[in-house]
């Protein structure tokens, strides 16, 4: 221990007073280090029942914390003093506590032996726990993916269902097509035959008509015909009367011309007549 000491006061560069204070401060706490690593080492908790053991590793324990402490607050006060001091300090400090806490770590855990113990099982019955929620969840898992299989069997099945339906469906919609294809084909055959009819029974009707249209206008062309025939008649009876009307005039005027009053006895004479007059007749 001594010649560790010696060796990180030396490469500290550090003033030879320095050096002897620094070396006496600590030397104490490696001395105290190294007696409690002989005597944790003898300390050895395999029990529960080993209460006494727990105690004295509990008392060790708190005794070398004391000291840790201890070197800390030294290492403190020891390099405020100067750089080079606080580094020598803390090479010594760190050599300290890299003594003096594997020797705290193992009575501490000599002294929590029962709390190890302890935290074991808890950690085991946790373990456990996790263990049985693991196979739980792999359970679930398991009865859900297997749940989904078989709606997804479910589906496939309905889905083949739905499609043997529809093409029934197809099938039944194809032969009500062509029962209605056929029917709108006799329908249709049947519409012609009737316009055939029809259109038949129009041209008799249509000649009948034309035929009482022809004998109505031939009786009434025979009508007319006769009314002028009549009305010619009747305008040359009258051209006739007017003609002889005219002829009886003339001849009076020609009698009147011809009579010779005797300016004398005042007797008249009828003159001989030059030629006579005759009423044409037209035949």
């Amino acid at each position: 221990m001594e010649n560790q000491l010696e060796i990180i006061v030396k490469e500290s560069h550090l003033e030879q007073t320095k050096a002897q204070r620094i070396l006496e401060t600590f030397k104490n706490y490696f001395e105290i280090a190294a007696e409690w690593e002989k005597k944790a080492k003898s300390i050895v908790v395999t029990s529960v029942d080993q209460t006494a053991e727990m105690q004295m590793a509990r008392a060790g324990r708190l005794f070398l914390r004391e000291k840790r402490i201890a070197i800390e607050k030294v290492r403190k006060e020891l390099k405020e003093q100067a750089l080079r001091e606080g580094k020598a300090i803390d090479g010594i400090a760190n050599v300290l506590k890299g003594l003096i806490e594997p020797i705290e770590d193992y009575l501490d855990q000599q002294e929590r032996f029962a709390q190890i113990e302890q935290e074991k099982k808890e950690a085991a019955i946790r373990a456990q726990i996790e263990r049985r929620m693991e196979e739980e969840r792999m359970a679930k898992e398991k009865a859900e993916a297997e749940e989904r299989e078989r709606i997804r069997l479910e589906n496939e099945r309905l889905k083949r269902e739905a499609a043997e339906r529809e093409k029934a469906a197809a099938e039944e919609r194809r032969k009500q097509e062509e029962a209605l294809a056929a029917e709108r084909k006799k329908n249709e055959e049947e519409r012609k035959r009737l316009e055939t009819e029809r259109a038949e029974e129009r041209k008799r009707q249509e000649e009948i008509l034309a035929k009482e249209r022809a004998k109505a206008d031939a009786e009434k062309r025979a009508v007319e015909e006769k009314a002028a025939a009549e009305n010619r008649k009747l305008e040359e009876e009258s051209r006739r009367k007017l003609e002889v009307e005219r002829i009886e005039r003339e001849r009076l005027e020609e009698i009147l011309g011809n009579t010779v009053e005797c300016p004398f006895c005042h007797s008249k004479f009828q003159l001989e007549k030059k030629e006579s007059h005759e009423i044409p007749v037209r035949r």
